[in-house]
């Protein structure tokens, strides 16, 4: 009897082993994803990539992304696209481009949305847009307002940033496209064309 109890006490603690190691194995993977998750491109990376998409990496636009590393950190997406806008006091404006995500995938995007720019007539311009807290492409498929005052140029750079709950959107736009980078609205992203602006 004393034999029995001794073995099944023997077979609880291996089981309390096995269990005990499981779960730390499972805080493990969950912890190494997590750390996953917060990574991000480079400063390197992003100014890289900022060359290659303006086709060249001026003062201005080095400056630019400067400040927003240095207010937001790494960006987990980037979205290079054109846009064009036009405006008579309130505007509109439409984008398209695509959008890629730290893990490697490049999807297309699209983007619509009213706007309230401070002079009339009509330009297209490259918007390089960096993209924070991304957990899924759902995510990004939404409305997304612009900060109120948020705007600011540097060396002919303009960036304004773009958030809802965690999510930011950084934009940053150079030369003639800093009209549509002054304003106020929200653009709503989506992975299918649309011309209805709202």
């Amino acid at each position: 009897m004393r034999f029995l109890n001794a073995k099944f006490q023997y077979l609880i603690r291996s089981f309390m082993f096995i269990v005990a190691m499981s779960s730390v194995s499972v805080l493990a993977d969950d912890h190494a994803s997590k750390t996953k998750s917060t990574e991000g491109f480079t400063k390197e990376q992003v100014l890289e990539k900022a060359d290659g998409f303006f086709g060249e990496t001026t003062a201005g636009l080095a400056k630019a992304i400067e400040k927003v590393f240095a207010e937001q950190g790494s960006p987990n997406a980037i979205i290079a696209g054109e846009e064009v806008s036009a405006a008579l006091g309130v505007g509109v404006r439409y984008g398209q481009g695509e959008v890629q995500l730290y893990s490697g995938d490049v999807l297309p995007i699209f983007w619509q949305g009213p706007s309230l720019g401070f002079d009339m007539g009509a330009n297209a311009s490259k918007v390089f847009t960096l993209v924070y807290n991304l957990t899924d492409m759902t995510q990004l498929m939404q409305r997304i307002p612009g900060v109120d005052g948020s705007f600011y140029v540097v060396a002919g750079v303009g960036v304004n940033y773009q958030k809802n709950g965690d999510l930011v959107l950084a934009p940053i736009r150079t030369g003639v496209g800093l009209r549509a980078g002054a304003s106020v609205g929200y653009v709503h992203y989506s992975d299918k064309k649309s011309w209805i602006p709202f």
